[in-house]
């Protein structure tokens, strides 16, 4: 009896079964790559929502009296405010001239 066909077809099916186990364990590692990545996304929403919810439970009940700034539009006389020409939290710089229509914008914290 020759034997040669059966062993060149087991042949054939293991080296087939080995080259899908080694694609499966591929793809594994890529999942299990993209699941670290997905938990420590996860981790850092439960963080987020965690200080968000600490910073809700410590906010006061109603807005607190600020002292009105002396340019605030509240405080101008209305001859002095320009309608959408306000900006409260800059300036133009007089530093240097405009170039080509544009103006320089300085911001300032308070």
């Amino acid at each position: 009896m020759n034997l040669q066909p059966l062993l060149d077809a087991l042949d054939l099916q293991e080296d087939a079964a080995r080259t899908l186990a080694d694609e499966l364990r591929a793809q594994i590692d890529e999942l299990q790559t993209r699941l670290r990545e997905v938990d420590a996304h996860l981790e850092h929403l439960v963080i987020t929502r965690e200080i968000v919810t600490g910073l809700a439970d410590r906010e006061p009940v109603g807005a607190p009296d600020l002292p009105k700034h002396p340019d605030s539009p509240a405080s101008l006389p209305p001859s002095t405010i320009r309608p959408g020409r306000y900006e409260p939290w800059t300036r133009v710089a007089a530093a240097e001239p405009a170039r080509s229509g544009t103006r320089q914008v300085v911001s300032f914290s308070h």
